[in-house]
This record gives C-alpha cells, structure tokens and sequence, in this order.
C-alpha cells in the first residue's frame, strides 16, 4: 500500500502558495505515494483543481484529507499560522507526520500544542545547511523569491528608473542600490537590481561574503568594525552586542546618504531583527529615495518600519512588506513543492514513513515526536 500524502488548502490570511504543485504529484506516485489534495488548494497559486487530477492526485475535502493522510505538507502549518491553524488541531492524530514552516524558535507554545496531538512534526526552517540538504532548502528557495521582489517593489516605488540611459533629451544617470544583508535573499537582490541597470553596492556583517557579493556584481562596502564570531557554523549570520551595532550604524550613516534604494534583508533566525537604520540615519537621504525593509516581519532593520504598511518619513518611502514569497504564489510554490518532495522522499521507503533519527536531516528538522517536543532548541525554550 503507497504512503499518503495529503496536501491541506493554506489558512493563514493572504497566503497563497500551496505545498504541492501537481508536477510533484507525479513525481511522488513513481515512488509509491499517493497524493491528496484539498479542493481549491492551488488555485491561487495557479493550479486549478483540473492540474492535479490531470497528473493523478486525488481531490478531497479538509477532514476527508487529514483523516487519511500519513503524512500532511504544508505551507505554514501551527506556528506560522497561531490563529486559523488551531483549527487543524482536533484534525491531527498520533503518529501522523506534518511538515512545513512552523516557526519554532520563536512559537513556542505552539510547537507544545503539537506534541499534544501526538503528531511527529518536522519543521523546514531547521533544514541543516549540509550538501545532502541542499534541494530540501525551503529558507534559501524562498528567500530567493523575496529578494528578487524586493527589488521589484523597490523599483516600483523609485521616482526615477534605474538604467543609464542616453536619449535626446539627455543622459539619465543610473540609480544606486545598497543591500544591507548578503544572504540568499541579498544575493538575489544584487543580481536582480544589477539586471535592471543599477549600481549596487552591498554590505554585511560577515567579511566572508565579500567574494559573492562581488561575484554578483556589486561592490562590497567595508566598515571598521570588528566582525569576529559573526557567522554560526550553519552560515548564517548570528546576533551582535549593541555596542557593535551602534558602531555599525555611525559608520553606515555616510553610505546610506548616497543611495537612491536600500534594501534591508539582514535576519538571525529565531531573533529579533537587528537595527541597522536609524530614524537619525535618514536624515541624509535625498526625497523620493526607498528603503524596502525584508526583515519586517522580525521587526525590521530600520527602527520606523511598520510590518504590513507603507510609510512616507521625510520624503521617503520606507516599505515593510510581510510574506514577499506569497506576492509571487505560482513559483515559489513550485520551488517549495521540490523542497517538500525531496524531503518526503527521504521520509519515505518502500511506501512506508520512516522516522530515522541517526540522520542528520531527519534529525534536526523534527521538532515534536511521541507526544513530546523532542528537538533540543525547541525544548529548551518550551521548558523555561
């Protein structure tokens, strides 16, 4: 008998994507997993309901779905989703797999509520940064989507256009775009605002990412600070003192002042963003100029950001979008599909779900097994 797959409709408020598209549905049936999918879950994704029965999945209602699923991907399953998602917690059962972004190094609570269902619940966003991982890196392929946007938006808001151009009206000299955080998301957004004609320069805390900013075609912007002990062994860039940002800030004070977009991707997972913009900071920054705040919905980098709202302070626009990766629904989707179905495939052996906890995916991604919340993080914040 082929394992179960089921696919839930995305709850939380503007989300679009769905976990699974039907080319992976496909994909899944050659290997001996059935596919369910709710009825309307991709649609607003751009994939009706006629796709996935075309490629052979199996259209069912909510309850129908989590009550014959083994396993159920989602998008954002309890802590990405603290309100609508309770609502799916009479709906799990023990033994029951789940899998998507749960939040959970910042939704506690949350990830304890799971364990009470029984269900074994594994957690994207703790997908180790390893080789071997590497195409279940939902962060990365989703960050991907957010700093491409990002430029978009930025764009969009600019009163000006970003290539140089020479016509018979004159020469338009090319807009300047700083990215504050070379991440995935920042790469992306170099490359991106490079595309489009811009002059970009970039900065982030970690001096080891100087070669790929400047692989991508930006200038690396150095600041005098000490950056020791800046990145964890995972790659990300971990959380400074104060005093380090404070120094920061003084020094990006005169950078911030040349450009005509700034976009803010600088995040440590399950922290607060850090404040790298100042209210003081855009003082100096011309009218018209745009700031597109990606870490809005940790806080922010820039102190004025409003999560969700665009704001105009001093003649700039300051944006604080949420969910960038939903505002392009029909190919995050798709990337993320191929996250989850790598994923499950590892799960998964001879049409039976495997829970082998001396892999090291395995491992580091469940965060609720048994009744219990198991993974060590997770728990520690659980029980203080």
């Amino acid at each position: 008998m082929p394992a179960i797959l089921g696919t839930p409709r995305e709850t939380f408020p503007g989300e679009r994507r769905v976990a699974v598209t039907p080319r992976q549905c496909e994909a899944l049936r050659k290997v001996a997993i059935e596919v369910l999918v709710e009825s309307g879950a991709g649609v607003e994704a751009g994939y009706p309901d006629e796709a996935y029965l075309s490629r052979g999945a199996r259209m069912v209602d909510r309850h129908t779905l989590f009550r014959e699923a083994g396993l159920v991907a989602q998008v954002r399953c309890l802590g990405a989703n603290p309100e609508a998602g309770r609502s799916d917690l009479a709906l799990l059962r023990p033994r029951q797999i789940l899998v998507g972004f749960g939040e959970p190094l910042s939704a506690s609570q949350e990830c304890a509520d799971l364990a009470s269902t029984g269900v074994s619940c594994f957690a994207m966003e703790l997908m180790p940064r390893i080789t071997r991982a590497q195409s279940m890196d939902a962060l990365s392929a989703m960050a991907t989507i957010a700093g491409y946007r990002a430029v978009l938006l930025g764009a969009s808001h600019l009163p000006k256009m970003f290539p140089l151009l020479m016509t018979a009206a004159g020469t338009l000299t090319p807009a300047k775009v700083f990215v504050l955080g070379a991440g995935v998301a920042g790469l992306q957004a170099i490359a991106t605002a490079r595309r489009l004609g811009a002059v970009v320069c970039a900065y982030d805390v970690r001096p080891a990412v100087k070669e790929q900013v400047e692989s991508v075609g930006a200038k690396f912007v150095s600041l005098e600070v000490d950056a020791k002990g800046s990145e964890d062994k995972g790659g990300y860039a971990k959380a400074m003192d104060e005093a380090f940002y404070k120094r920061q800030r003084e020094l990006m004070g005169a950078v911030l002042r040349e450009q005509d977009v700034v976009i803010a991707t600088a995040a440590v997972p399950g922290r607060k963003a850090p404040i790298l913009i100042t209210g003081d900071m855009l003082t100096g920054m011309a009218p018209g100029s745009v700031i597109v705040d990606l870490a809005a919905e940790r806080g922010g980098n820039c102190e004025l950001t409003r999560p969700g709202e665009t704001i105009i302070h001093n003649g700039i626009t300051l944006l604080g979008p949420l969910n960038v990766p939903s505002m392009v629904p029909q190919h995050a989707s798709q990337m993320y599909a191929s996250n989850i179905a790598a994923f499950v495939k590892l799960l998964v052996r001879d049409g039976t779900a495997v829970i082998d906890r001396e892999d090291e995916i395995i491992r580091e991604t469940l965060v609720t097994h048994g009744g219990q919340v198991v993974h060590p993080r997770v728990l520690e914040l659980v029980t203080s």
